[in-house]
């Protein structure tokens, strides 16, 4: 039995979307070094597809802490340091690195994560 996929997850597509969605918000709130969102803002995001949201949300988001920001002090830094996905309260927190986060708000531009290196 041989089943073909009708719906291939693009983990690359959202979780560049997510990015800068995190960009905007960060630039929005320039003294914020974590966030909680909700997991329904995320379904929006994300254009309702359920399966990225959810299932697939882990995976995106391993991708989306790779991208790293060009920083002064300490050279290229990641943006996200830490996530935690909540399912009970339905939540996302992220907790960015200071240097990063400010260098964003400065206008440094995000270095996006080499797609090759992935399988």
């Amino acid at each position: 039995m041989n089943l073909e996929y009708t719906h291939k997850p693009n983990y690359f597509f959202y979780a560049q979307l997510f990015i800068r969605h995190i960009e905007t918000y960060i630039q929005k709130h320039p003294d914020v070094l974590h966030a909680t969102f909700e997991l329904s803002d995320i379904y929006d995001l994300f254009r309702q597809d359920y399966a990225s949201s959810t299932t697939n949300l882990d995976s995106i988001l391993n991708i989306a802490d790779e991208y790293k920001v060009e920083t002064l002090n300490s050279g290229d830094q990641k943006l996200i340091t830490h996530y935690k996905i909540d399912a009970e309260n339905n939540s996302l927190t992220i907790d960015f690195d200071e240097d990063a986060a400010k260098s964003l708000q400065q206008g440094k531009s995000l270095v996006a994560p080499d797609a090759n290196q992935y399988e």
